[in-house]
């Protein structure tokens, strides 16, 4: 069962079109993170799906409901971390959880204290003396605490330094998966998603460029580089590169095909060449690879 459907969903900002007929979907008990640059439509996906913006068409559904109409008891599956991680900086960490938990039918206060003694902060210290980082994992504990089927975090990671970045990567994943919980994420930290998330949704301006498992996107997805005997070839028209960087006679390609047949390209056409290798890409370059650096 889906989670989260979105069907043939467009949005415009006045005449500016964000996306047209997107869409997606995501099971329950999966991790799946929209990947994007700036302005291809991350944060507004994020707000459809909790119902704070309406798309021109489509539609999305939770649980089987519009997101503009959700029950109250579909509404208490979900968590939501958005961007501002708006909280009550006068409180110290122990009176926060205190305050939130009378709110709560199923709250479950342990993954919120696990995350914070990972964060090594006291529970007399006030939210005001943190860092954003800091106060981004104390809403993420909140949010946890709460016990939801489903989390919908954007830019989750914000402000945190690499290395609780990493501890709280690893310590997410965990509690997902052994309590069978639902993610959908979006987060500028590339190298973070590749730790986390079993699929992966690309969006560019006005379209997606790919969307499934990221081990297969990996696997599936190759970057070449050669040496041009003539660099004034041009690779720009051809339709099995997705992506291609020159400079001079230096040449990168980004293709789901195999380096058998791009070898056969090159020779079917003459193209003469030296020094061809596959390159090995983390998510982050899989990702420049597809997008394009600007």
């Amino acid at each position: 069962m889906n989670a989260i459907e979105c069907n043939n969903l467009t949005h415009y900002y006045g005449k500016k079109l964000v996306y047209e007929n997107l869409n997606f979907h995501v099971e329950e008990g999966s991790i799946l993170g929209l990947l994007g640059k700036n302005g291809s439509g991350k944060t507004t996906t994020i707000n459809i799906l909790n119902g704070f913006l309406q798309p021109r068409s489509g539609e999305c559904l939770i649980y089987g409901e519009n997101t503009q109409h959700l029950t109250p008891e579909n509404k208490a599956r979900i968590g939501f971390l958005i961007e501002g991680h708006i909280q009550y900086s006068f409180m110290n960490i122990h009176q926060i959880e205190k305050f939130y938990s009378g709110f709560y039918r199923k709250w479950d206060k342990e993954p919120y204290w696990e995350l914070m003694s990972k964060l090594k902060v006291t529970p007399t210290q006030k939210i005001s003396t943190m860092s954003c980082g800091q106060r981004s994992q104390v809403a993420l504990g909140l949010i946890l605490a709460q016990d939801p089927d489903l989390l919908i975090l954007d830019d989750f990671s914000m402000g945190l330094d690499p290395g609780y970045r990493r501890l709280f990567i690893d310590y997410l994943r965990e509690y997902a998966k052994s309590k069978n919980k639902t993610i959908f994420t979006t987060s500028h930290i590339i190298q973070d998603m590749e730790r986390l998330i079993d699929d992966v949704l690309i969006m560019d301006y006005n379209r997606v460029l790919a969307q499934k498992k990221v081990d297969d996107f990996m696997q599936n997805f190759k970057q070449f580089y050669f040496e041009l005997v003539d660099g004034s070839i041009d690779f720009s028209k051809e339709d099995f590169i997705a992506n291609v960087e020159k400079v001079k006679n230096k040449v990168e390609i980004y293709t789901y095909e195999s380096d058998v047949y791009v070898k056969s390209f090159l020779a079917k056409n003459g193209i003469g060449h030296k020094n061809f290798k596959k390159v090995e890409m983390g998510l982050e370059d899989a990702f420049i690879g597809l997008t394009g650096k600007y």
